[in-house]
Parts: C-alpha cells; sequence; structure tokens
C-alpha cells in the first residue's frame, strides 16, 4: 500500500512541488493551504487538499481530522514545512508581530506534531519531517523573528526525536538554505506591513534589504530548485533509518561546518558580511 503524507504550506514552492512529485510517484498525498483560493490548485491535479491555517488551533484540529478521514485513518508522514519570514531588525519588531510569526512558524508546526505523535504510537510507526533553515543553524541580521523561530524549531525536534528514540516514530530535520520560492515575495509584504520603515534608526539598510527581496531572480548564489529538498524529503519518508538533519544547499553545508570551527566572533564577522 501507498504511504500516506501530510504535506502543510502547499500553495507554492517546496510545499506544492513537493505535493506533486509526491502524488504524481504513488503517495497518498495530503495537501494544505491556508487560503480557499489555492484549492482550485489542487483539484485540477486531483491531489486531496485540506484547509489548514497554522496559525488557528481550531483549523488545525479540523485539518487534521479531515487529512486522516482522506488516507483511510492511517497517516504516516507529517511534512512540516507552511511557514514565512518576518524581517526587521530586532528593535524595531513589535512583540505581536513576534507573537505572530512564532504562530505560524513554531506554535501551529507543534501543535500539528502533536496531534500526529498521538496517531502514529497508537499505529506504530510514523515520519515526521520539520522543514527547517540554514537560519536555524547561524543567524543573519534582521531575519531575528524568523531566525527565532527556526532555532526555538531546532531545539524542540530535536528533543523530541529523543524522546521518541525508542519508538518506530522518526524525526528529522530538513535545512535547505536558498531555494526558489515565493519567500522573498511573502516577507517583503511583511516587512513593509509590519515595521515601520522609514523611521527605523535601520532605514538605509532597509533600502538593501528591499532590494533584495525584490529581485525577480535569485539574489543568492547556491541558490536551488525545490526538487533538491525533494530529494531530502524523499530519503526521510523511506530510508528505514531517516537522518536527523538533512543539509540540502551549499550554504547550509558550509554553515554547519563554520559553526564547529569558529567562535562567535568571527562567525559573526563572516555572517554580517553577507547580510
Amino acid at each position: 500500500m501507498s504511504k500516506s503524507i501530510l504535506i502543510t504550506g502547499c500553495s507554492t514552492g517546496i510545499g506544492l512541488y513537493c505535493a506533486k512529485t509526491l502524488h504524481n510517484s504513488g503517495y497518498k498525498v495530503i495537501a494544505s493551504v491556508r487560503d480557499p483560493k489555492h484549492l482550485s490548485i489542487f483539484e485540477e491535479l486531483a491531489i486531496p487538499c485540506i484547509l489548514l491555517d497554522l496559525s488557528d488551533d481550531n483549523s488545525i484540529y479540523q485539518g487534521f481530522e479531515e487529512a486522516l478521514e482522506l488516507c483511510d485513518g492511517k497517516l504516516d508522514v507529517l511534512f512540516n514545512n507552511g511557514a514565512y519570514g518576518q524581517p526587521g531588525a530586532v528593535e524595531d519588531l513589535p512583540t505581536d508581530v513576534l507573537r505572530q510569526q512564532f504562530e505560524v512558524n513554531f506554535f501551529g508546526w507543534h501543535t500539528l506534531t502533536r496531534l500526529a505523535v498521538a496517531h502514529m504510537r497508537q499505529k506504530g510507526q510514523g515520519r515526521i519531517i520539520q522543514n527547517s533553515s540554514v537560519l536555524g543553524l547561524v543567524a543573519l541580521p534582521y531575519r531575528g523573528a524568523y531566525n527565532a523561530s527556526k532555532f526555538a524549531l531546532e531545539g524542540l525536534t530535536d528533543t523530541l526525536r529523543m524522546e521518541l528514540a525508542e519508538t518506530d516514530i522518526q524525526v528529522s530535520l530538513i535545512e535547505p538554505g536558498p531555494i526558489l520560492s515565493d519567500f522573498r515575495k511573502n516577507a517583503r509584504q511583511a516587512f513593509e506591513q509590519h515595521i515601520d520603515i522609514g523611521s527605523s534608526y535601520h532605514k538605509d539598510e532597509y533600502q538593501a534589504q528591499l532590494t533584495r527581496l525584490k529581485a525577480q531572480t535569485a539574489p543568492q548564489k547556491f541558490t536551488l530548485g525545490p526538487e533538491a529538498v525533494y530529494d531530502k524529503l524523499l530519503h526521510a519518508i523511506e530510508s528505514p533509518k531517516a537522518k536527523a538533519r538533512y543539509y540540502v544547499t551549499f550554504p547550509t553545508y558550509l554553515m554547519g561546518y563554520l559553526k564547529r570551527i569558529l567562535s562567535s566572533r568571527w562567525l559573526d564577522k563572516l555572517l554580517l558580511k553577507n547580510r
């Protein structure tokens, strides 16, 4: 029987690519989106899709129950992917905006993961796969809210993996780095909506950040397509012994290595040159 997988954040980018590719490979995919207008994408693809808003617990509970119905009561894999970036200097971040970042990128994932783990314990097996970021390994200026959400995710996921070590529920982190998606477009919208750019001490640097976010082509070297994440996801699903972490792009491999060998001072100097 084909494995069933629930994927969050499927309207664009990594989630959409992985949902389509897994479906075409014979997996029983349940996609999820936050906005009803994106449901039509999956109707055309003949992929079951549910509404699931990661900032709303009721939506998560209802969405999970619908997902179980669609996979005949047996969910094999949860791929937590839906997230967004909130740019802005830490001193300019309203606390409510930081809370909103955590509601979607962290607390919503936790709520959904708890539901999945309880289900997988009953079934005796499963996979929890978290799509993190190179910014869960190292921090960059003006990404404080996103950095914090991914650092928190990494710590919670490492703990969960150890707590489930004696079960057949395997837990993995994927750490992509720069991937072609709508991430920058969505981050720009959050930036302009929630940060008082013109009144900030950082307003000159913010113009450079806006230029980066508005770029029509990938502004960073080593940017890969979503298929690079899919390759790691497939291994995490299929391998008898999934890895705890999957680095995807060259920057992630490099930063993982440099974090181990450099002092905080030298790592800061390097990262400040690449902000």
